[in-house]
């Protein structure tokens, strides 16, 4: 199959894999929307009526949970095989790892009872900007190996399958 071809043939192909592209971004987005307010509401970032937090919001924690929801929304967005969903533990335990982070450590009851109120605010609180940086890291790094290993699905092939599939010449 010559490149013009299979070009041609991706082209067909592109009304058809709309609906399964835009899927994939809905996912995506509810997946964002979900970490959000997993991780915002009952740590009180994202201000409710349900959770109050007894130390203010550190400025830090607003990015930390941007990236969050969006990194665990583009991990949902990029499609693989249906059978290969490795990596799924990661990602939510990384999601996990940034509610400590971004949590009031007063508010934490592990931690309030292993560590009393001013190990909380004397050794966790520090260590919280560090937890942060390795969920967001860990998710970041999660992102790309699924990038990296995506496959040609309905919805279309990566640049580098296509340089695959094409005969050398």
């Amino acid at each position: 199959m010559t490149r013009a071809n299979f070009l041609n043939q991706q082209a067909a192909a592109e009304p058809a894999t709309a609906p399964v592209r835009a899927w994939r971004w809905r996912r995506g987005i509810l997946a964002a929307t979900l970490s959000a307010a997993v991780v915002g509401v009952p740590t009180d970032v994202i201000d409710t009526l349900w959770f109050t937090r007894m130390t203010p919001v550190r400025w830090w924690e607003y990015p930390v949970l941007t990236l969050t929801a969006v990194l665990t929304g583009l991990w949902f967005a990029i499609v693989r095989e249906a059978i290969d969903e490795r990596g799924r533990s990661g990602v939510l335990g990384s999601s996990l790892l940034s509610a400590f982070a971004v949590g009031c450590p007063l508010c934490n009851k592990i931690v309030l009872g292993m560590l009393g109120v001013s190990g909380a605010l004397g050794v966790w609180a520090p260590i919280q900007p560090a937890l942060a940086g390795m969920s967001v890291a860990a998710l970041g790094a999660a992102v790309l190996v699924r990038w990296r290993r995506r496959a040609c699905t309905p919805a279309g092939c990566t640049a580098d399958a296509r340089v695959l599939q094409q005969p050398h010449q």
